[in-house]
């Protein structure tokens, strides 16, 4: 089973990676960019069929790892 975890900065947490990018596309001609938000994805491969047990054990990980929940919040995407 296949698993993808996006995380993103909560609204409100300043972004300046995604600041820094902005400036950079309108640097390089693409002005109608009126703002930007980077964050990271996993991909993760999960042995077992039960998607309900693969969520539980993602969330966990995203809660002690792949995400710090103060200032990020993350998405989980399951597919066989």
């Amino acid at each position: 089973m296949k698993a993808r975890v996006t995380v993103t900065l909560k609204a409100g947490v300043l972004d300046p990676q995604g600041q820094a990018i902005e400036g950079s596309l309108k640097t390089l001609g693409f002005p109608g960019v009126a703002s930007v938000r980077q964050g990271k994805v996993f991909d993760l491969v999960l042995e077992g069929t039960d998607v309900e047990a693969a969520r539980s054990q993602i969330t966990s990980m995203c809660d002690k790892l792949l995400a710090n929940t103060v200032i990020e919040n993350y998405a989980i995407e399951i597919s066989n």
